[in-house]
């Protein structure tokens, strides 16, 4: 397995904030946690409630994962959509990438429809910042931790087979 660093500059984290932010404003959802394949958390957006989303982050790549062998199973590349309906809170999981997923929780302010319509264009915008990105030269000084939403500071491994 290789690892690619990508350096996040401070327009880029902006960008993707701005997308989560607008991704959450019209879906509806409560939050917004984008993860790379391997479950690392990338960057947030949504509500300050205490959300365990290191072991959220790490469980929603597991089952990306395990979801996608059972596409190849069925002669799918893989499944780009996941849904889990809760009594009062669900998960929608999408693909933004080969090295990324979105992952928004929502509840009956909003429908399973608003959030997927809405994570689909919010998956495209932030996959093309994602991929200007990794056209940048990398530079070790532009490395300042893991990428988060303080722009200032903004990094993250890409993990391929």
């Amino acid at each position: 397995m290789s690892t690619h660093d990508v350096a996040i500059h401070e327009d880029t984290a902006k960008q993707i904030h701005g997308a989560l932010v607008h991704f959450l404003g019209e879906s509806g959802a409560v939050d917004a946690l984008l993860i790379d394949r391997s479950g690392q958390l990338l960057a947030q957006g949504g509500t300050d409630r205490a959300l365990d989303t290191v072991s959220l982050s790490a469980l929603a790549a597991g089952a990306f994962s395990s979801t996608a062998a059972m596409a190849r199973l069925l002669g799918e590349p893989e499944f780009t959509m996941l849904f889990h309906q809760g009594v009062k809170e669900h998960i929608h999981v999408t693909a933004v990438d080969e090295y990324a997923i979105l992952l928004a929780t929502f509840d009956g302010r909003t429908t399973v429809g608003m959030v997927r319509l809405f994570a689909k264009e919010a998956s495209i915008a932030i996959g093309a910042v994602l991929a200007s990105a990794r056209q940048r030269p990398h530079r070790v000084n532009d490395l300042a931790g893991p990428l988060s939403m303080a722009p200032e500071r903004a990094m993250f491994h890409e993990r391929s087979a």
